[in-house]
């Protein structure tokens, strides 16, 4: 299969493209390199520099080859910052993504697969499921949610396959990759960066949630897990022309319990202050993964907490200044 990987040099999309290259797929990158690094481009992977608001050059690229399936994971991110400039990830998110949806529909695609978020449900006190009512307290949230509804109107349209995946925090280290974002806004990477001295404290958000400890709980997913769900995925879209999935471990840790896994990780005491809650955080996001373990046969492997934390210790311990002294 020849599959189209937009923001395939950042974290999660040069790890999916990785496998897909492993797995004997053959895969060209798109990247505009703004949040990426070329270093996570798989060697064996075409790259194409380019941006998906730009028209031009993403047509150009989709033309170059005839592509089965698309996987998109060019997007911004962070949730706080969407909440101070949402005009700048409505322009990103989603006309991007029109933009990218659009241009692989009038070359030939038949396949797209989308990153998601659990960011785009209502907090709940219970796992949560696909069926689950919609509620982003985000706009990145938001901004996934408006893919996901046009992905839908392009299936009734135009018969695109697609399958929307709905991540609960990707976290870990993968052999030569890992998380490296500027700037850092995800809680694991940062708490490994307060280990490594590189910050002096790691700040929680919040400590009057409605959770056990005060402060937010959320699931994680290694990162080798949520790509195999992507290969699957595709597979699947052979015979099942729509999905929507969580992917997660179906365990919630607090803000709290990771600092202090951290810690039991690392060997550092990583310092912790209190700070203000921030616009966007959801109390509670944890996933009821059931329906893609029944439907495709998906299992985590490395469910763990722990593990999972110890896999990225493991990277940014190699790489303290991320790919850039590669």
């Amino acid at each position: 299969m020849r599959a189209f990987v937009t923001g395939g040099a950042g974290y999660i999309g040069s790890i999916v493209a990785r496998q897909l290259l492993d797995s004997g797929h053959e895969v060209t990158v798109y990247d505009s390199l703004a949040k990426g690094y070329r270093e996570a481009v798989p060697a064996r992977a075409k790259f194409i520099q380019g941006d998906i608001l730009d028209e031009a050059s993403l047509s150009a690229a989709l033309g170059s080859g005839k592509f089965d399936a698309v996987l998109h994971f060019a997007a911004l991110i962070e949730a706080g910052e969407s909440m101070i400039d949402p005009g700048r990830f409505f322009k990103n998110n989603v006309t991007g993504s029109a933009t990218l949806i659009d241009a692989a529909v009038k070359s030939g695609v038949r396949k797209f697969v989308f990153s998601s978020t659990a960011g785009l449900y209502a907090s709940k006190d219970t796992p949560l499921n696909e069926d689950d009512p919609l509620g982003p307290a985000s706009v990145y949230g938001e901004t996934k949610l408006m893919v996901e509804k046009m992905l839908g109107w392009y299936h009734e349209v135009y018969d695109l396959r697609y399958a929307a995946l709905r991540y609960f925090n990707a976290a870990g280290g993968f052999s030569d990759r890992g998380e490296a974002h500027q700037p850092e806004s995800h809680l694991i990477p940062i708490v490994l960066q307060v280990a490594l001295g590189q910050r002096e404290h790691v700040s929680i958000y919040g400590e009057d949630y409605p959770t056990p400890d005060g402060s937010c709980v959320r699931d994680y997913i290694h990162i080798a897990d949520l790509a195999s769900a992507h290969l699957l995925a595709l597979e699947a879209l052979e015979d099942r022309p729509v999905m929507t999935y969580n992917l997660g471990n179906g365990e919630g840790y607090s803000v709290k319990e990771v600092i202090e896994t951290a810690r039991k990780v690392t060997g550092h005491p990583i310092p912790a202050v209190t700070a203000p809650r921030r616009p966007g955080d959801a109390a509670r996001l944890v996933a009821d993964a059931s329906r893609i373990s029944i439907d495709l046969g998906w299992e985590p492997r490395i469910p763990a907490l722990e593990t999972i934390i110890a896999s990225a210790w493991e990277w940014h311990s190699r790489h303290p200044e991320g790919y850039s002294t590669e």
